[in-house]
């Protein structure tokens, strides 16, 4: 009878970098892998030029949390695709051949606030989201999932209503829900090693 190996994966968070555009609804998958790193105790997320030139944390030794890298994006998101492809490279490089999983963390415009979608299936439309198209038109036939952090949306469907909307700084009330979503991330990410 053989065991089953829990499948390292590569937990990529996306968004806008810098002061302007921390805590903004747009940069939720930002803001989820800092607060994953929190809850489970990885050390401060360090620059990585190696990998895709973002930051980067992981545990010392694989734990409860199985062998999970976590990456944050330090480009803007309509240029994720480069390091998100930079990362999974050099990362992947090191893996047995069973392989690992790569995973993006972003933002779901229309899902209510602190929602978690896990979407697996490969070729699905990047829904207008500029981090995504980019990622979609650099990984080639990489196959990756999603896990979208819903962030609701505004009356309007004017796109500079939306663009003022996403690009807002959160308040309290909505960071802590997406916040809160952690613990359901977690247990999409313990789904996919799995394999």
């Amino acid at each position: 009878m053989s065991v089953s190996r829990m499948l390292p994966i590569l937990v990529c968070g996306i968004g806008n970098p810098g002061s302007t555009y921390a805590n903004t609804l747009h940069s939720a998958g930002l803001t989820v892998v800092k607060t994953l790193a929190e809850r489970l105790a990885y050390p401060p997320f360090q620059k990585d030029r190696s990998l895709g030139n973002g930051l980067v944390s992981r545990p010392s030794v694989s734990g409860d949390s199985g062998d999970w890298t976590l990456w944050q994006s330090t480009a803007y998101m309509n240029e994720s695709g480069k390091g998100v492809r930079g990362a999974w490279m050099t990362w992947s490089k090191s893996l047995p051949d069973d392989g690992g999983r790569l995973v993006i963390v972003h933002d779901e415009l229309e899902k209510p606030l602190g929602s978690v979608t896990l979407r697996t299936n490969q070729g699905g439309s990047a829904k207008g989201h500029n981090g995504l198209k980019s990622i979609l038109a650099v990984m080639g036939n990489t196959p990756f999932a999603r896990i979208g952090i819903g962030i609701g949306r505004p009356i309007s469907r004017d796109s500079d209503d939306v663009a003022q909307y996403v690009l807002r700084k959160m308040t309290p009330g909505q960071r802590d829900r997406i916040e809160k979503c952690v613990d359901e991330v977690i247990a999409k990410l313990a789904q996919l090693e799995k394999g």
